[in-house]
């Protein structure tokens, strides 16, 4: 590694950093930027449930039935990798796949089953154990509720919509804003309305409202803080 690529931060031994928010807070992005700058892997724990529900789908298993999809999800977390990079299924990345709506609705339904979230706390827990920065709805509070570092990331209903229809059209998809409006509404509802581990602030959690800040400015302020608390120090 060159001197130019070095990271910019070096965080304590351990550090664990939690980045919970609904969709569309721009959680991932900004997750990527902090890891990269501390030097830190980052786990996109959505992707898991993603992949769970891609899995169903493709093996004809309604994602409702969650008998069935217990019954499927040891085979499918034997067949994958859930690496810094996404997810990688016979040595193919396969996160352009996961990214779909479809994949998405299914995702946070198998999210909403008790028994799956139990199996795959484990399966987190075991990959955040020398640190890393995770991003979830509720990684905060439930898959690592001893993080050092714990963020809550935000924006207006209307700001995320619009954020999330962007990247659907650089990826090529044919949906409309009210569409999209539409479906993180309704996301939003089963998140925070399911009965097991839903999306909420930890209570030492900060709150970041990015709905007028440029991702920089969001990622300096949680670099800021981390460093007040000496969880990082500069290069």
């Amino acid at each position: 590694m060159s001197e130019n690529d070095m990271p910019e931060w070096t965080p304590i031994s351990g550090l664990q950093i939690a980045v919970d928010g609904p969709s569309g807070s721009g959680k991932g992005t900004i997750a990527s930027l902090v890891a990269e700058a501390v030097g830190l892997p980052v786990l996109d724990t959505g992707l898991l449930y993603r992949f769970i529900g891609y899995s169903a789908m493709q093996n004809n298993i309604e994602t409702d039935n969650e008998a069935a999809i217990l019954a499927m999800l040891d085979g499918c977390l034997q067949t994958m990798q859930w690496q810094p990079g996404g997810i990688v299924v016979d040595g193919e990345n396969i996160n352009d796949r996961l990214r779909k709506e479809d994949v998405a609705a299914a995702a946070s339904r198998v999210a909403a089953m008790p028994e799956v979230r139990k199996k795959l706390l484990h399966v987190q827990r075991d990959i955040a154990e020398h640190g890393c920065v995770m991003d979830g709805r509720d990684i905060g509070t439930v898959v690592l509720p001893d993080a050092q570092a714990k963020f809550f990331l935000t924006a207006s209903l209307h700001e995320r919509a619009r954020r999330r229809w962007a990247q659907l059209q650089r990826m090529g998809a044919e949906v409309s804003l009210d569409a999209t409006l539409y479906e993180i509404r309704e996301r939003d509802t089963q998140d925070a309305e399911r009965a097991h581990s839903p999306l909420k602030q930890a209570r030492d959690a900060v709150c970041i409202d990015s709905t007028t800040l440029r991702i920089d400015e969001v990622v300096d302020r949680m670099l800021a803080i981390m460093e007040r608390r000496q969880l990082i120090r500069q290069s």
